[in-house]
C-alpha cells in the first residue's frame, strides 16, 4: 500500500465530513487507507460518519489522549509506505496527494513534505513552512524582529517568508496540519513524542528528521486549513498547552546547552502566554460577524442545491443571494469564472462568504478562485464556505455559524 492517511478527530464532525469528502476525491488511483482516531467526541462523529464513509477505519478512544498519542495509535497500524498526518479542519485539492506521493517517490532523502496552506479567505498561511525555533530564532520572534523584517534570512527565519510561496523549497519544520512522512524514517527516528499533549509535536518530529539525516520539503500544492476548529483559542487550556509545548521543545533540544537562554526563553514564553490569554476576546460561534453584522452569503451551485442552501439560510435568518448555474451541458466540474466575475465588485462589499456546491465543483478550482480574489484585493472577510449536499451541511471558518440541513 502506498499511503495511509491519519486524522485525529475531537468534536468536529462537520469539518471532518468535508475533509473526508475532499480526501475521497484526491485518493483516486492511489492505493491507500484512511484511519480516523476519535478522541472521545461527544457530537456523534463516529456514528454519523461511519455510515457516510464505510471505507474509512475508525478507532474510538474512551478518553481524549492527546494529538500525539492518537496519531501514534494509527501509525503503528498503518500499512502505507507513506503516512499523512492530516487535520480534520482541512480540505485538500484533487491533485495534492498524487503530487506529494510522486515527490516522495523521486526524493528518497525526503523525510517529510508539507504543502501550501490557505486561509479561508484565500490568503497564504505563513505556518506552511517554518524554521527550527532555536534560541536565536525564538528570541527574534518574541521581540518582534521577525514581524518587522519578514524577508530577512536572519530575523525572519521563523516563518521563512524570504521563500517564494509558489516554489518548491527545502524547509525545516513541516506543519502537523498536513505532514506526509516516510514510514521507514519514522521507524528509524521514532514516532511522535507523547510528552506533547497538543502543539509542538510536529516541530519536534520535523527537527528529529533533520537530525536523522533526512530533508523536509515544502510543495506549493494548495489545501485550505480552517485553523484549529477543534480547539477554543481563547481558553486557558489552549494558552497553557500551546506555550507549555514551546517550553517542552526548548528544554528537550536546547536547554542543557544554553541554560542562561533557557531561563530567558521560559520567562518570555510564560509572559507571552499570559498576555495572549488576557488580550484575546472570546469569539461566539453564531450568525454574527465581528462587527455585529449578519452574514451575507453568495450561494453558488445548481438550482436544486441552491434551493437546499436557501432553505437553511431562511431557517437561520441569514441574508443570501443565489447564483444558480446550469451545468447540464458539460460533464466537467469546472468553476465558471465568467459568471462569478460579474459579482466581483459585490463580493468585495456585499458578501461575507461565498458558499460553493461541492457536488458541482472541484476543490482545486475553488481554492484557485479564492487565491485569485484574495490577491485582487478582495475583502479579507469574504471567506470560502462549502456545502455538502450528501450531508446537508454548510462548513465555514472558525468564526462562523455551522449550519445543518436538518438541525435537531
Amino acid at each position: 500500500m502506498k499511503l495511509t492517511i491519519v486524522i485525529v478527530n475531537y468534536n468536529v464532525k462537520h469539518y471532518l465530513s468535508g475533509c473526508l469528502h475532499s480526501v475521497q476525491r484526491a485518493l483516486t488511483g492511489i492505493p491507500a487507507e484512511v484511519i480516523v482516531v476519535d478522541n472521545a467526541s461527544t457530537d456523534g462523529s463516529v456514528a454519523e460518519l461511519r455510515l457516510r464513509y464505510p471505507e474509512v477505519r475508525f478507532i474510538e478512544n474512551a478518553e481524549n489522549c492527546g494529538f500525539a498519542r492518537a496519531n501514534n495509535q494509527a501509525i503503528r497500524e498503518a500499512k502505507g509506505e507513506y503516512v499523512l498526518l492530516l487535520n480534520p479542519d482541512t480540505v485538500v485539492g484533487e491533485e495534492v496527494l498524487d503530487e506529494c506521493v510522486a515527490f516522495m517517490d523521486s526524493h528518497p532523502s525526503a523525510g517529510a513534505v508539507g504543502v501550501k496552506m490557505l486561509k479561508a479567505n484565500g490568503g497564504f498561511a505563513w505556518e506552511s513552512r517554518r524554521g527550527v525555533p532555536t534560541p536565536l530564532t525564538s528570541f527574534f520572534k518574541m521581540v518582534g524582529l521577525c514581524k518587522l523584517f519578514p524577508k530577512s534570512r536572519l530575523f525572519g527565519k521563523y516563518y521563512m517568508r524570504y521563500l517564494d510561496e509558489n516554489d518548491i523549497a527545502r524547509i525545516e519544520i513541516v506543519s502537523g496540519a498536513f505532514m506526509m512522512l516516510r514510514r521507514s524514517a519514522l521507524d528509524e527516528i521514532g514516532l511522535l513524542d507523547e510528552t506533547f499533549f497538543m502543539y509542538g509535536e510536529d516541530i519536534d518530529l520535523s527537527y528529529r528528521l533533520l537530525k536523522g539525516g533526512y530533508q523536509n520539503y515544502y510543495l506549493p500544492c494548495p489545501i485550505v486549513h480552517y485553523k484549529g476548529e477543534s480547539t477554543q483559542k481563547t481558553s486557558f487550556r489552549y494558552v497553557r498547552n500551546f506555550y507549555n509545548a514551546m517550553i517542552i521543545f526548548y528544554d528537550k533540544h536546547f536547554g542543557s546547552r544554553h541554560r542562561w537562554m533557557s531561563l530567558l526563553v521560559r520567562m518570555g514564553v510564560c509572559l507571552m502566554g499570559a498576555l495572549e490569554f488576557l488580550v484575546r476576546q472570546p469569539k461566539r460561534l453564531d450568525r454574527k460577524t465581528d462587527d455585529g453584522e449578519r452574514y451575507r452569503l453568495l450561494l453558488v451551485g445548481s438550482p436544486e442545491v441552491c434551493g437546499e442552501m436557501e432553505t437553511i439560510c431562511t431557517r437561520q435568518g441569514i441574508s443570501f443571494t443565489s447564483l444558480e448555474l446550469d451545468m447540464h451541458d458539460t460533464e466537467e466540474r469546472t468553476l465558471p469564472l465568467g459568471r462569478i466575475s460579474g459579482y466581483r465588485e459585490q463580493m468585495k462589499e456585499a458578501y461575507t462568504h461565498i458558499v460553493f456546491d461541492m457536488e458541482l465543483f472541484n476543490y482545486s478550482d475553488v481554492m484557485a478562485f479564492m487565491q485569485r480574489e484574495h490577491f485582487r484585493g478582495g475583502d479579507s472577510r469574504m471567506k470560502m464556505g462549502l456545502y455538502l449536499s450528501s450531508a446537508g451541511t454548510m462548513v465555514f471558518a472558525s468564526d462562523c455559524y455551522k449550519l445543518e440541513k436538518n438541525p435537531d
